[in-house]
């Protein structure tokens, strides 16, 4: 197990190495800050990300800005963590935006959309197409600062207990899934259910639930989903690219000084970027090893499914566009940058995987 999880201590074996060049401050130059996160402690994928994003800032600011992370359940719920930011009880939360749909509708594109942007694409929105401006305009009624913080990039649709060869199979399922797509399988027939990660082993063991939607191999291996649901089914169509956020304190953020500011902010990108990088080298690894060793069935949704699926998802975003005038200048600005970045994936990207694919099937 140690071989396949190297990439959850490489980076904080670099982060550490480097950490010999940050000479701490003196104590009374020391800041120290909060972070709680949604997630089971040092989880691969948004677990140690969150430890990365911490020490990346401790090692940036040579030991003036400290902060200890907090495990989903150590000191606020996972579901809490917004709020824990909000109020100031953290100063940081690292989580997922779609968790927050109940108290802002709009913080649904921020996070993974079905059939929506690619991790790529939803990068170059937020960095380059205005999506962070309008992140942070959603978020600032609550005094928090948003910030991607690891993309986990194309996901799966989840482990089942039993196989899905129709639309009427989702009739009654409970599933454990989070965003939109949880939506449009409540439209469905389903019975979306909102579960931190760390409940759903024992709720498919027990039967609570008869499917599970989490991340992707690398993640959901240590959970050990797959002794108790062996069907893995792909494309992740209900989450093809989504960020994961640091929230931080507006209050909190403007009391430090402008370097301080900086190394945040960068640190927060660094770690949205090598997050993506992580998990695509881990999920190969974990993925090979769910079949050949765990004996995991991987299973491909049929194409009358993702149809119903896609048509639908349409339905869902358009009623959510209707919520309030923020929500729908965010899902009008998605939808318009959605449709002009895919011009470019489509000629570039997926032609070209279309090719390569063709070769080695030949």
């Amino acid at each position: 197990m140690k071989r396949r999880y190297f990439l959850q201590t490489a980076g904080l074996t670099a982060l550490g190495s480097a950490s010999a060049f940050a000479q701490p401050q003196q104590k009374d130059d020391l800041i120290r800050w909060k972070m709680v996160t949604a997630w089971p402690k040092n989880l691969p994928g948004p677990g140690v990300s969150a430890n990365q994003l911490a020490e990346r800032i401790r090692v940036m600011s040579a030991g003036r800005l400290d902060i200890k992370v907090y495990a989903a359940g150590e000191l606020v719920p996972p579901f809490e963590v917004f709020d824990a930011v909000s109020a100031g009880t953290a100063e940081m939360g690292h989580a997922a935006a779609h968790y927050w749909a109940g108290k802002t509708p709009a913080a649904s594109f921020f996070a993974g959309i079905p059939f929506g942007m690619t991790a790529n694409e939803m990068n170059a929105w937020l960095y380059h197409g205005g999506g962070l401006a309008l992140w942070r305009e959603v978020y600032e009624p609550f005094g928090l600062i948003p910030m991607p913080a690891g993309n986990a990039g194309m996901q799966m649709a989840g482990w089942y207990r039993k196989q899905i060869t129709s639309i009427k199979d989702f009739k009654g399922l409970k599933i454990r899934i989070a965003g939109l797509g949880g939506e449009v399988l409540r439209r469905l027939g389903a019975v979306p259910v909102t579960m931190p990660p760390g409940e759903v082993f024992t709720a498919l063991h027990t039967g609570t639930l008869d499917a599970a939607e989490f991340v992707g191999p690398y993640t959901d291996l240590p959970l050990g989903l797959y002794k108790v649901a062996k069907i893995y089914y792909t494309p992740g169509w209900n989450d093809p690219g989504s960020p994961l956020e640091c929230t931080i304190n507006k209050v909190a953020f403007e009391k430090l000084p402008g370097d301080l500011q900086a190394v945040v902010t960068n640190a927060c990108q660094a770690v949205n970027n090598d997050l993506l990088a992580a998990l695509t080298a881990g999920n190969a690894v974990a993925l090979q090893s769910l079949v050949d060793e765990y004996g995991v069935k991987l299973s491909y949704l049929p194409d009358t499914v993702l149809s119903i699926l896609k048509e639908k998802t349409g339905q869902v975003l358009a009623d959510i566009a209707q919520k309030d005038p923020t929500t729908g200048r965010v899902y009008t600005a998605y939808q318009q940058f959605a449709a002009q970045v895919a011009g470019w994936t489509s000629v570039s990207e997926f032609v070209y995987l279309k090719t390569r694919q063709a070769q080695v099937d030949g």
